[in-house]
């Protein structure tokens, strides 16, 4: 009997389609914590529009802010991934912001930091996940977390690159460590901060760094610092 040769892109099309939704909503579990939603490790890329940001000072070092603005995927969606359109989140920021003034009217600004969910709220639903005052106890766990982290020593940096000379420290995201051993830090270097590191499969990463060589530089002294 002759035998049929079955084309790869033919045994393709006859799977069935990967129902994104089911997978998205699916339970997870990340260090004993059950979770739905996107997979812990992958990351999204975001277009901001022109914003309003409104600013007043409350003493020599504090600012009340406010900013509102429409966030657009940079590329689009799976179909069938992602929450119901009417979900809506509380998250608690915590950030670096770094501004530089080019002209009168004009100043670049970055930020890089930390984002912490508080409460949802499904899009049939009209009660959020927590009440106020669950969402500000986990604020307060946080902040303690934060407190506890900032108190203890950080890893101390030095580094010779490209002619210069660089000090400064790395202070561990405690919500990365494990066995002593903390996959994202805070880098400041120089008195100016950097922004966060991350050990990844495929190495050392920051969003807010180009030079990749520099970058390795980083991750290699706090990896002789865990050493």
């Amino acid at each position: 009997m002759a035998t049929k040769t079955v084309k790869k892109s033919a045994i393709k099309k006859s799977q069935p389609k990967k129902d994104l939704s089911k997978t998205y909503n699916e339970f997870k579990s990340f260090e004993g914590q059950q979770y739905t939603g996107m997979m812990v490790g992958r990351s999204h890329k975001w277009h901001y529009d022109k914003g309003d940001w409104k600013e007043t000072k409350i003493t020599p070092d504090l600012w009340e802010i406010s900013y509102a603005v429409t966030k657009r995927r940079a590329g689009h969606a799976p179909e069938g991934s992602g929450v119901p359109v009417g979900t809506e989140y509380h998250w608690y920021i915590l950030a670096h912001q770094n501004v530089r003034k080019l002209n009168a009217n004009d100043y670049t600004t970055a930020m890089t930091g930390l984002k912490y969910k508080l409460a949802h709220k499904r899009a049939d639903k009209n009660k959020w996940s927590a009440t106020a005052k669950t969402q500000r106890k986990r604020l307060i766990k946080l902040m303690q977390e934060l407190i506890a982290q900032l108190e203890k020593d950080p890893v101390q940096l030095e580094i010779e690159y490209d002619g210069k000379t660089y000090k400064g420290e790395a202070v561990p995201v405690n919500q990365t460590c494990h066995d002593g051993v903390c996959d994202e830090l805070d880098i400041t270097l120089n008195d100016e901060n950097l922004g966060i590191i991350k050990c990844t499969k495929s190495g050392w990463k920051m969003d807010t760094q180009k030079d990749q060589k520099f970058v390795d530089a980083i991750g290699e002294e706090i990896f002789y610092w865990y050493e």
